[in-house]
């Protein structure tokens, strides 16, 4: 079956195109509500030296302000009042999907359809701001305590500092948090997904520029260069067949009779990804394991305890325990996160309540067993995947100093949300038609009138 892509490129022309008015709207009014992102990540938070953030942030960039800077584009090193950018909006998804699992309360509202969604949508709110307030309140007084030879990051620290870096930050992430939900419903895509995008992609031409510049300079050689792009391509490749690859569970459907008609009878089938869990496990994997190196630098070397200066050094980037520690904790969330977003049991259930079963396997338990070894396998091949995945740049990252936006868990995220995104762009354009089929239908319906008569 092709692709949304290659249905895409094999239906795209610019008259089909030219005629989706909806369509052009929503275009625009995306890439309209981007820029405005882009825009907000270079306005700073009042109060901080630029010059000095820029120091600090070259030496922890290994370390989670690293990682989380290139989320956001470079919001974080520049601190700017996007500098949280949608993470704690995220965070509180994730809490809220889990609780919705986990508490009996919460599952209820999640089975009330659109009422009970519209209620974890409000608590997902509320959450986002206590969390962005935590952390806000963290970097705040994190600031006061920063400083290089330069000089301190916060020009004039005190108590009116906190309160205003604070409610900078988390009005930041609230403006975020409303823009992501009106590209959402009026523009083309996933809102929080397309800033997460947006940000990575920002950072990718000065990436691509360094990468270049350490060829041209003798710092890696030119053969490496090519080599290495390759090896991008095909990762690319990789993750776009990886990501597309489902296992197709057959439906089928008993035939009913009312009447002199019959119903039913059909054989349909459910798709199951290969990869559930999608880019949340390296995510995860990697802000647990780069916190013990963030607070490694950010304490003085003597008041240090020894035990975490050690385990600092050995959780650095490309070391062996943080090779092997990366890649259990992949494991683990991916088998986590797929038990939390599929329930085997529910899904039986609800086949079995609504007439369907799988060939030759018993509704009930025995279906429900075997959705839990069909989910046990792909999530095992899903975790290898993407252990490979994010792997490999970090074996060039820590090796050859490439930069870190060539990372497996940037390249996950632009590929997932450009499919998306074509998905979507593609489903418009076939409603489009269909709209125009329905159009001209009822305009010729007179003339068939006309000859009948």
């Amino acid at each position: 079956m092709a692709s949304a892509a290659e249905q895409l490129a094999a239906n795209f022309n610019l008259g089909a195109f030219g005629k989706a008015t909806e369509l052009k709207k929503r275009i625009w009014f995306t890439l309209g509500a981007l820029i405005v992102y882009r825009l907000g990540t270079y306005i700073p938070v009042p109060g901080i030296d630029a010059a000095v953030m820029g120091q600090l942030l070259a030496q922890h960039q290994g370390g989670i302000l690293g990682m989380f800077d290139m989320f956001t584009g470079g919001a974080l090193g520049r601190m700017t009042v996007f500098a949280l950018n949608i993470m704690p909006y995220i965070s509180a998804s994730i809490i809220i999907q889990l609780m919705s699992t986990a508490l009996p309360s919460m599952e209820a509202l999640k089975k009330e359809g659109e009422q009970g969604r519209k209620k974890l949508n409000q608590y997902t709110r509320y959450l986002t701001v206590l969390i962005a307030f935590f952390q806000a309140y963290g970097i705040a007084v994190g600031l006061e305590r920063m400083s290089t030879s330069g000089g301190s990051a916060v020009v004039d620290p005190g108590p009116f500092f906190v309160v205003s870096c604070v409610f900078t930050l988390v009005g930041g992430t609230m403006f975020l948090m409303w823009l992501g939900e009106q590209i959402t419903s009026r523009g083309v895509g996933n809102g929080i997904s397309l800033i997460i995008f947006a940000g990575i992609v920002a950072n990718l031409p000065h990436a691509m520029a360094t990468l270049f510049q350490l060829g041209y300079t003798g710092a890696l050689s030119p053969f490496f260069v090519l080599v290495f792009l390759v090896l991008a391509a095909a990762t690319i490749m990789f993750i776009v067949f990886m990501e597309q690859a489902q296992r197709r569970v057959v439906i089928q459907y008993p035939k009913r009779q009312m009447g002199n008609r019959v119903f039913g009878g059909e054989a349909t089938h459910m798709p199951l990804k290969v990869n559930t869990a999608g880019v949340i496990p390296p995510i995860f994997a990697s802000s647990v394991l780069l916190i013990p190196v963030t607070i490694s630098g950010f304490m003085n070397a003597k008041g240090m305890p020894g035990w975490l200066s050690f385990l600092g050094q050995s959780l650095g980037q490309g070391q062996p325990l943080y090779m092997a520690l990366y890649a259990l904790m992949i494991v683990f969330f991916s088998y986590f996160y797929a038990a939390v977003t599929f329930n085997p049991e529910e899904t039986a259930d609800n086949l079995r309540k609504q007439g369907g079963f799988i060939p030759g396997i018993r509704p009930g338990g025995a279906t429900a067993a075997y959705f839990d070894r069909i989910l046990t396998r792909l999530t095992s091949i899903g975790a290898l995947y993407l252990v490979l995945v994010c792997l490999l740049p970090q074996i060039l990252i820590s090796r050859y100093n490439v930069p870190f936006y060539f990372g497996g868990t940037s390249l996950i995220i632009i590929v997932s949300v450009t499919i998306d995104t074509v998905t979507q762009i593609q489903s418009h354009l076939v409603a489009h038609q269909y709209q125009g089929l329905i159009q001209r239908s009822r305009r010729s319906s007179p003339n068939r009138r006309s000859i009948r008569k």
